[in-house]
Formats: structure tokens, sequence, C-alpha cells
């Protein structure tokens, strides 16, 4: 389960952001994520709620997860597509020549602190 070092990175991150701000808590953090990210949010959600309590800094933080839909675009017709329900192939005129314009996302988007 990678989402246990993704959890670490985050924190050191928002902890050191907090510290730069002369922060003392960490009252929430919100995340986007990618619809096809490798992170799964039900794992990272579970991961975070035993981390929190290993760092005095981030006592009762909240977690808030924000989804990024995944978004293809066509080369071949110039449209967007939802990537998930069609997979690489174009839904408008049947091309592979897609790539993933949207979707893959891990951003730490807001830190709530005082």
């Amino acid at each position: 389960m990678h989402e246990l070092g993704v959890v670490f990175s985050v924190i050191d991150n928002v902890k050191r952001v907090a510290k730069e701000n002369e922060a003392n808590h960490i009252n929430r953090v919100t995340l986007q994520i990618g619809e096809v990210s490798t992170v799964i949010p039900k794992y990272l959600e579970d991961v975070w709620k035993w981390a929190i309590t290993k760092h005095e800094m981030l006592t009762d933080c909240e977690l808030v997860i924000k989804r990024i839909p995944a978004v293809s675009y066509c080369t071949n017709c110039s449209q967007e597509f939802r990537t998930v329900s069609n997979g690489k192939i174009c839904p408008y005129c049947g091309s592979d020549q897609t790539y993933l314009k949207q979707g893959n996302e891990f951003i730490i988007k807001d830190i709530q602190t005082f």
C-alpha cells in the first residue's frame, strides 16, 4: 500500500509549510486527487487517521479529498471526453490517438492552520 508513503510525504510537506508560517496546529488539509491516479482515497483516509495521531501538530486534523475527473483529448477530432467510461478510444470518432489531459494529479490544494 503506497498510500502510507503518500501520507508521510503529505504530512512532511504540510508540517514544513505550517512551520514556515509560524502555525502551531494544522486543522484541515485539502487534497485534489485525479480520478485515474494510483492513489485510492479510502486507503488514504484510513492511513491518514492513523498517521495524524503520531504528530501533535496534526491532532484531529481533517482530511478533505476532492476528485479531479479524468478527461482525455483526441488529436484526431479535437474533442475532449471522459476517460474512465471510454478508455483510450475517442467516443466521437473512434480514434486511439488520444492522451490524458487531466485526472492523474495529486495536489495539496489547501492547508488550514491556526
